[in-house]
């Protein structure tokens, strides 16, 4: 069923072994800095401003239990907060703590580098136009942004 290719692959194959290889990054990245994946995707999201829960999941394509307890244990961490929503009093907020933001920012500066080297034996003129390509299909296909530029201040 599988079949091994050996030199060009193509556009499904290409985008599917890139999202593999990004993944596994991302996670032994988390790993290191004592996170799991998805608490690191959490606290780079958190990272610009704090976020609503239904807002939240739907960055994270996360279902309202699943979210809850990835809030929950990131609380007990210490890495985030739930504020109360100044615009709904039913309603909180997730923030960073302190403690949440700094490590967000060092696990986020040293994921962006690991992920950068993945790229490292490309021309300029190569990664511009991979950023423009996947750039493309990122905002065709409406991704919510889920990881800042590394270059745009945060």
């Amino acid at each position: 069923m599988s079949k091994h290719v050996d030199g060009p692959i193509g556009v499904v194959a290409g985008l599917v072994r890139s999202a593999f290889l990004v993944d596994a990054v991302y996670a032994e990245s988390a790993r290191e800095y004592g996170l799991t994946q998805q608490q690191g995707q959490l606290l780079c999201v958190l990272m610009p401003r704090p976020y609503g829960m239904s807002e939240l999941g739907a960055v994270l394509g996360l279902a309202k239990s699943s979210l809850t307890g990835l809030v929950d244990r990131s609380e007990r961490n210490g890495l985030v907060q739930r504020k109360p929503d100044p615009h709904d009093s039913r309603a909180v907020r997730v923030a960073l703590t302190g403690r949440g933001a700094r490590l967000a920012d060092d696990f986020y500066t040293e994921t962006c580098r690991r992920i950068e080297e993945l790229t490292a034996g490309f021309a300029p003129g190569e990664r511009d136009t991979l950023a423009a390509l996947l750039g493309r299909v990122v905002e065709d296909n409406k991704v919510p942004s889920v990881f800042m530029e590394p270059d745009r201040p945060h």
